[in-house]
């Protein structure tokens, strides 16, 4: 299948520059948005008083910009595909721009809200409040559409904790999954002969 060829070699592009740019400059790595997940499973602290000063470590850091900016980069990089899914799966007179637009900014909005408020317990009840005042009025005109705001928080996420290789997962699982979904038309109706034998009905049934 043509789109899923070119999405993977997307994917091999990326991933494969990262690994070499890291190969070829060692300390870029101190850069790049990789190793949280164990940089936060090495803290084991046992309370909460030490979290405070966590940001002074993370945006406040000398490379804390150039850390966010490389960060960025990924999340958008990672949630390119994930759009091509949406361009790919739905119907033309479905496709809806703004939506678009808002699942390609929002893991790097993501990015840096996940980055400023890490490690910081204050900082993060401090967006709570601000979000809290904030009315938002944002609907849905698909239900399947908050999957892709979800995969869009969760790469935004990844990348804001410096788990780039994480949220280069979720995104990889994401679009291939969506897209044998959609090829396989999974779920459309129920003439296949698997689905008539799990259901138990036949296939000229009507449905009531």
């Amino acid at each position: 299948m043509i789109p899923a060829t070119l999405i993977t070699i997307y994917y091999l592009v990326w991933v494969g520059a990262m690994i070499l740019l890291l190969a070829k400059f060692p300390a870029l790595r101190e850069f790049f948005p990789v190793g949280g997940i164990g940089e936060l499973a090495d803290r084991n602290l046992d309370s909460f008083e030490p979290i405070y000063s966590g940001v002074e470590e993370t945006v406040l850091a000398p490379y804390g910009p150039l850390r966010l900016l490389f960060a960025s980069i990924g999340a958008a990089a990672m949630i390119v595909p994930v759009s091509w899914v949406y361009f790919i799966t739905s119907p033309t007179k479905d496709v809806d721009q703004s939506f678009v637009q808002t699942i390609v900014v929002m893991p790097i909005v993501v990015t840096g809200i996940a980055m400023i408020v890490l490690n910081s317990l204050a900082l993060a009840f401090s967006l709570a409040g601000i979000v809290a005042a904030v009315r938002f009025r944002f609907s849905l005109k698909n239900p399947a559409h908050a999957m892709y705001i979800f995969a869009a928080i969760g790469i935004g996420l990844g990348c804001g904790i410096g788990a780039l290789g994480i949220a280069t997962v979720i995104s990889m699982a994401f679009v291939y999954s969506n897209l044998v979904i959609w090829k396989l038309e999974y779920g459309r109706d129920m003439s296949g002969p698997f689905l008539s034998m799990l259901t138990r009905r036949n296939r000229s049934e009507e449905d009531y």
